[in-house]
């Protein structure tokens, strides 16, 4: 009967510890911290429509407070430049709403997958499955690796096809295409996106190693 819950259990571990580094990477990238070191980068692209660092900065505070507070679409509408127009169009707008449905969803699994992760865990040690729960995480962390290569591979080769396979698999039709002139693209330009994807890359391959090394090195020493 042990068998039958411990080998499953470890298993799943090793199917969700990718999908919690990806989810937590991109959790980690949803803050207003993000924008303010990225637009620092060295060779970030300036706004040919006339953005400074500090607009940038200034305006996609509330753009990125938005997908994770409480608040309706009024809170990016009624946002103004100082000559009383709107930030964002109606279409941006729009955008924005399928954004955060998507946001408050991937925290809500992202959530799930922590209490998952943690309740298993605490079960499988002190059930004294230990080993099947190191297996699981190291699994886990090469299965990250995996996926990570895979993932910085489209970023270096073909970046603009990953991201547009991403947003026909979220979003419907052609709703998320803007022109250049609309404050999304020159808020959150496409470098913007590409250096988050390397982010979360190395972040989800670094934890990776180090769970599937660790792991390993401690099973060696055991065995000694």
């Amino acid at each position: 009967m042990k068998n039958c819950i411990k080998k499953p259990l470890s298993w799943l571990i090793t199917i969700f510890v990718p999908i919690w580094l990806l989810m937590t990477a991109i959790r980690i990238l949803i803050t207003p911290v993000y924008p303010m070191i990225e637009y620092r980068m060295p060779g970030f692209p300036e706004d040919t429509f006339g953005f400074t660092r500090e607009d940038r900065v200034l305006w996609a505070k509330p753009s990125i407070e938005y997908l994770i507070n409480s608040e309706d679409i009024c809170f990016l509408a009624e946002l103004k430049f100082n000559d009383g127009t709107a930030i964002y169009n109606a279409r941006e707008l729009s955008h924005m709403v399928d954004v955060k449905v998507l946001v408050q969803l991937m925290i809500k699994v992202w959530l799930g997958v922590s209490a998952f992760l943690l309740i298993s865990g605490i079960v499988m040690y002190s059930a004294g499955w230990r080993e099947n729960l190191r297996a699981g995480y190291k699994r886990g962390g090469w299965a990250s690796v995996g996926l990570v290569v895979m993932m910085l591979l489209f970023v270096l080769i073909s970046f603009n096809q990953l991201f547009n396979w991403f947003h026909l698999l979220f979003f419907k039709g052609d709703t998320w295409l803007f022109y250049y002139s609309d404050t999304l693209i020159r808020l959150f330009p496409l470098r913007f996106w590409q250096d988050a994807f390397i982010f979360i890359g190395l972040f989800c391959l670094l934890v990776g190693l180090l769970l599937a090394f660790l792991l390993m090195k401690k099973r060696i020493i055991e065995q000694h």
